[in-house]
């Protein structure tokens, strides 16, 4: 080729290769062409007892080892620091000793453990004859101007101890008392209550202490503090966000916890006898105050289903055969008598359990091999089974020789089987926006294998439960595992609820791991709380996307686009993942709609990728809704972006709000 045509070949792809990069996406929606219609359960949740998920996030408890399973000593060190160098972590605070603090001469709080209240041991307060304030205190309470406080302290001793007091104490000093002139000889319940001035900001810093003045001795049982306003336990902010969640079903106690974790240990009156517990798989203390009955009762308040979750690891099957009972059997079994005598005569009827939790891996507690692992589930399914045969078993899996072997050999105890999803950062955002699509697709490629190659398979048909999924990295901000989430990882779970319509043949369940703090979409702190940026992403689909997935072709580029039927089929809606830096063109043809339409448009978007919600302050990455003209054929889809339109077929408005039904119309 001589230089005058190479120039020219060069001049050309110079000119034309940026258009062809940027060349318009272009699709067509067939709403004849359908899918399986999505379940409401891939928009399911699972909580643990983990960091500040339940205790210090969704529970409204405010002090720690309220029950003193840690001793009290003179030299007080609470806190040691760890990182998790798999999860590329920064080290993290944890508790590791009893967060109250003596107050007075060393030697004037001791342990006993003959007569404890609960537990191993409870603390003793000796007085002195010189007066001089004794006791213990606990910092770093946070309260809010105005509020109410309520709660109890569990108290004996002998009359010389008297008065007690409780106070709080400001950091300028100033305290808010209750005195206690009369104490019993034996353990006896201690109303408490405090009213914050409403004339300031917030009091940070705030300590709670317990003591005398006088010579004589008394124990402490328990102690609690509450906000006033909580709901049977449960934080009033968190409980209204998860209303706002909407999630359908939630998955307990766990996870690794539940590989350690005695159910019996959370049940039973008072609260306070409950005993406390080392987390048997994580960092803390378990105060047990979070059992059977109070997760059924936070799922009546945001009216979702149970999951729960049993101990196939260090558990026997006797114990889950009689946990079943006591959930879902009459009130004239032996368990469900125990369930009457603690306060709920009916049946729970839990209809979802997970039998087990990762039983594949070295780190769980009571890890076994595949082969008498498999011969453990189908025991333990069967004497589930006994109990209630409308039960619907939830087997681990693991895609390889795990779910495999699960699959060729416990398939006839089993209603679906678990898969987990967790992936890293990575640096380019689209790839990271990928991640857990890619994973999804994979994990749905390999069970689709499976029901050709294991014989009988297919006619059961095992769908997959994702009861683990999200992004699992950077620093732990919010307590142990209590990672920050930005809008790259809202794109991403946006990406990943288009992949789950994509196999809604094959996937039945999906539960976002974990949400409250710990890898949640919830973040708290002390007294407040807000949506992740991942958090505004699972409120928008649980609650506009629809549920028949129709068929796209053509090009979609770097967009990543979905569209469903709303369940009338009077609407569709279309969601637009934009994972790149820069604005996109995209032209759908939808006949039934027309070329020009009104719709209902709901948008995340930041320009900024590491953008973050943080508690108490506005939300960076949020939802706007409004409501608009668009050209189909001409849409521009900003940067950073999610985009859901809710558009009317054929003018029909069934499916549509009342709200909405005049716009549509006009």
């Amino acid at each position: 080729m001589n230089n005058k045509y190479f120039l020219l070949v060069c001049t050309l792809i110079v000119f034309l290769l940026p258009q062809v990069l940027s060349a318009d996406s272009s699709i067509k929606i067939d709403t004849e062409k359908r899918g399986e219609p999505i379940s409401k359960y891939i928009y399911g949740q699972f909580i643990e007892h983990l960091g500040k998920c339940i205790y210090g996030g969704l529970w409204a408890e405010m002090l720690m080892d309220r029950k003193f399973y840690y001793e009290i000593k003179d030299k007080f060190d609470p806190w040691t620091y760890r990182n998790e160098p798999f999860w590329d972590t920064d080290y993290y605070r944890c508790l590791s000793a009893s967060p109250w603090e003596v107050i007075g001469p060393a030697g004037t709080v001791t342990m006993d453990s003959d007569n404890p209240y609960t537990g191993k041991h409870s603390p003793v307060i000796h007085g002195n004859k010189s007066n001089e304030k004794t006791g213990i205190k606990q910092s770093w309470l946070t309260l809010k101007k105005g509020q109410k406080y309520t709660g109890r302290i569990i108290l004996t001793g002998d009359k010389k101890a008297a008065p007690v007091k409780v106070q709080l104490v400001m950091k300028n000093g100033k305290t808010l008392s209750k005195e206690i002139k009369n104490i019993s000889s034996e353990y006896k319940e201690y109303p408490l209550e405090f009213v914050t001035p409403a004339s300031c900001g917030d009091y940070g810093n705030v300590s709670i202490e317990i003591f005398t003045e006088k010579e004589g001795n008394f124990k402490i049982g328990a102690i609690s503090l509450m906000p006033a306003d909580n709901i049977k336990g449960w934080r009033k902010d968190v409980v209204s966000l998860l209303k706002e969640l909407n999630a359908p079903v939630y998955r307990w106690p766990g996870g690794n916890f539940v590989s350690g974790y005695n159910w019996r240990d959370g049940i039973g009156e008072p609260r306070d006898k409950r005993p406390p517990r080392k987390n048997p798989a994580w960092q803390g203390v378990e105060s047990n105050d979070v059992g059977i009955h109070e997760y059924m009762e936070l799922m009546e308040l945001i009216d979702a289903e149970p999951f729960v979750a049993v101990n196939t690891g260090l558990g026997t099957i006797e114990e889950v055969a009689e946990e079943v009972e006591y959930c879902n059997g009459a009130k004239e079994t032996p368990m469900g008598k125990l369930r009457a005598r603690n306060g709920h005569p009916e049946p729970y009827n839990v209809k979802w359990w997970a039998v087990g939790n990762e039983m594949y891996g070295s780190w769980q507690l009571g890890h076994m091999p595949i082969e008498k692992y498999t011969e453990k589930h189908n025991k333990t399914v069967k004497a589930m089974r006994k109990v209630d045969n409308n039960i619907k078993p939830i087997a681990v899996g693991e895609v390889g020789e795990w779910t495999q072997k699960m699959l060729e050999n416990s398939s006839d105890y089993m209603s679906l089987i678990s898969e987990h999803i967790y992936v890293k950062e990575k640096v380019n955002i689209p790839e990271h926006t990928a991640q857990l699509a890619e994973a999804i697709k994979g994990k749905a490629e390999a069970h689709r294998k499976y029901r050709k190659e294991i014989e009988g398979l297919a006619e059961k048909d095992i769908d997959i439960a994702m009861d683990e999924w999200n992004y699992w990295y950077g620093d732990y901000i919010y307590g142990e595992l209590g990672v920050r989430y930005h809008t790259r990882d809202a794109l991403g779970v946006a990406r990943a609820f288009h992949e789950y319509y994509r196999n809604s043949d094959i996937i039945f369940m999906a539960n976002y791991a974990q949400t409250v703090n710990v890898i949640g979409a919830i973040k708290t702190n002390d007294t407040t709380s807000t949506f992740a940026a991942t958090g505004m992403v699972l409120k928008l689909y649980r609650n506009n996307f629809g549920s028949i997935p129709v068929e796209i072709s053509g090009k979609t580029g770097d967009l990543d686009v979905a569209a469903a039927l709303t369940k009338n089929e009077d609407s569709i809606t279309i969601s637009i993942v934009n994972p790149t830096e820069n604005a996109q063109k995209l032209s759908i043809n939808l006949p039934e709609a027309g070329k020009k339409s009104k719709a209902i448009k709901w948008e995340i978007q930041h320009h900024n990728p590491a953008a973050y919600n943080e508690p108490g302050k506005k939300p960076e990455v949020d939802i706007i809704e409004e409501k608009v003209n668009i050209d189909l054929s001409k849409l521009s889809i900003k940067k950073y972006s999610i985009v859901l339109f809710k558009i009317p077929l054929s003018g029909k408005t069934k499916d549509v709000k009342e709200e909405e039904k005049d716009f549509f119309t006009d």
